[in-house]
């Protein structure tokens, strides 16, 4: 009972960071569950995977509440992650646990010091409105997929930059259609990993239920930070992450 306490104390800490940044709190659940709990990476993501899938459709129902998600964006970025994020997904059960957890400390580097540059770098000003539509949303969704299903992590965390820097939309607008892309391909990918017997049901059950209790202060309080503080924020915690990951190698 106590562990499960546990469980569910962290995964409101995990579902308030993932409805702050748009990501279903999976990518600070990876690097956790196995720093605090041994698990390794297949593992890790698996049973992260079972509280990022009702945080992601809690969050995508909370940020199109307060921010409508357009379906002609959303559609091809969700219909062509769901495809690659299976093919990820068979791809990942079946390399070295090790490999894994170094591609995925390489992963998040990349990312945050792709948030760092976009940061200092000048660009057009952040708008609703898409500056490339289809088919660019659909190579956007087949990659973002790919690595979701690679490492578990949805997508979301991929596409986010990528919308907010070269499709231009806000960092808002990015979060939310990233949810959006992440729905059909976590399901998809813990489907993938329970059938090979990557998922912890005991951690990552109680794990959900905390994420489904808090998930929705960080969507609000995601809405109420200026946008230049949310991306700084995010690009924090992909180095703490990265850092969390590091001491495991």
């Amino acid at each position: 009972m106590i562990e499960w306490l546990l469980y569910i104390v962290l995964g409101a800490g995990l579902g308030t960071m993932g409805g702050l940044f748009g990501i279903g709190g999976g990518l600070i659940a990876i690097p956790a569950l196995g720093v605090l709990f041994g698990l390794d990476q297949q593992l890790a993501q698996g049973t992260a995977l079972v509280m990022v899938v009702p945080n992601v459709l809690l969050a995508l129902w909370r940020y199109h509440q307060r921010n409508r998600i357009a379906l002609r964006h959303a559609v091809p970025l969700s219909l062509c992650s769901f495809v690659f994020a299976w093919l990820g997904s068979i791809w990942a059960v079946g390399l070295n646990a090790h490999a894994m957890r170094l591609g995925f400390v390489g992963f998040l580097v990349a990312l945050a010091v792709w948030n760092v540059l976009r940061m200092f770098l000048r660009a057009s000003p952040p708008s609703a409105e898409m500056r490339y539509a289809w088919p660019w949303l659909g190579v956007l969704g087949s990659f973002a997929g790919t690595m979701g299903g690679l490492f578990g992590v949805g997508g979301a965390v991929v596409a986010t930059p990528i919308l907010t820097s070269v499709f231009g939309t806000t960092q808002v607008v990015a979060q939310g259609l990233s949810l959006a892309l992440a729905a059909p391909s976590t399901a998809v990918t813990l489907f993938t990993y329970g059938v090979h017997h990557s998922v912890d049901w005991a951690i990552g059950i109680p794990l959900a239920i905390g994420g489904l209790l808090s998930i929705s202060w960080g969507v609000k309080l995601a809405h109420a930070l200026p946008e230049k503080a949310l991306r700084a924020l995010f690009c924090v915690f992909l180095v703490v992450c990265a850092v969390m990951l590091g001491f495991e190698l």
